[in-house]
């Protein structure tokens, strides 16, 4: 069995979406897994969203085109990968209201920063973004 097939395995019998380069450092050396990555990328299984975070995928019944295979959509895709980082957030002002039950208007887009200013890795799934203006 291959590294690719390896990492292949673990990515599809695995219960979260978001992955880590590390997630796979017992399987091979750090520029074998890269390069398995890399291949499972360019295969359409997994989508690269920002340094050393990768993100499962499935095809949009609509448009045919690769999607973050996860129900919440990109915005819960950008908040597992901080957790996964281990970075805390915070949401905009018009979101937060509407978590916590204080609004009942849908924000159309949620905001999401880290609170670390220090915190600078992109993190951007289509035109959800972290970091980047």
């Amino acid at each position: 069995m291959t590294i690719r097939d390896r990492i292949q395995t673990r990515v599809k019998r695995s219960k979260r979406c978001v992955f880590l380069r590390s997630d796979f450092k017992d399987i091979a050396d750090y520029d074998q897994v890269g390069r398995g990555l890399k291949k499972l990328t360019s295969d359409g299984l997994l989508m690269k969203i920002g340094y050393g975070l990768y993100v499962r995928t499935r095809v949009n019944s609509l448009t045919g085109k690769l999607m973050p295979d996860n129900d919440t959509g990109a915005d819960g895709v950008l908040i597992e990968a901080l957790e996964r980082l281990g970075v805390d957030y915070t949401f905009d002002n018009l979101s937060s209201m509407y978590f916590s039950g204080k609004s009942t208007q849908i924000p159309a887009n949620i905001k999401i920063t880290p609170k670390s200013p220090r915190f600078t890795r992109k993190i951007s799934i289509g035109k959800q973004r972290v970091n980047e203006v």
